[in-house]
């Protein structure tokens, strides 16, 4: 085999190696940008979390506890005052969005519908 011919083959498998490098270089730049751009859209649609909400649009915070709240306080429902002036709560989730929770017998709001297991604590 010539000189020359021998250089011409070693040009060629050059060549495609320069161009299977241009095609994987290519083929990362492509995925590096759709991973920057999943990363981007991903957080705003795990942002709000999987899960029930109460009708008050809150839940129990598991991680920090206490109650963790996605809607406006005004959307929650406020406690019912009777004619008596005492306070009657609706559910659990009116007594928490007043801050009565938990509702221990002998407080203003206590009724037995709030306190499902009856041991005089409603809304544990």
């Amino acid at each position: 085999m010539p000189m020359r011919e021998w250089a011409d083959r070693v040009a060629d498998k050059r060549d495609r190696w320069v161009k299977i490098e241009f095609t994987v270089i290519g083929a990362l730049v492509v995925f590096s940008l759709i991973l920057a751009v999943a990363s981007v859209v991903w957080p705003v649609a795990a942002a709000a979390h999987p899960g029930g909400l109460a009708a008050d649009g809150c839940h129990n915070d598991r991680k920090n506890g206490g109650r963790h709240c996605h809607r406006a306080a005004s959307s929650q429902p406020q406690p019912r005052q009777s004619a008596r002036g005492t306070v009657h709560y609706a559910n659990c989730a009116a007594a928490r969005a007043a801050g009565a929770a938990p509702v221990r017998r002998g407080d203003p709001g206590y009724a037995s519908h709030l306190d499902r297991d009856g041991d005089g604590v409603g809304c544990e």
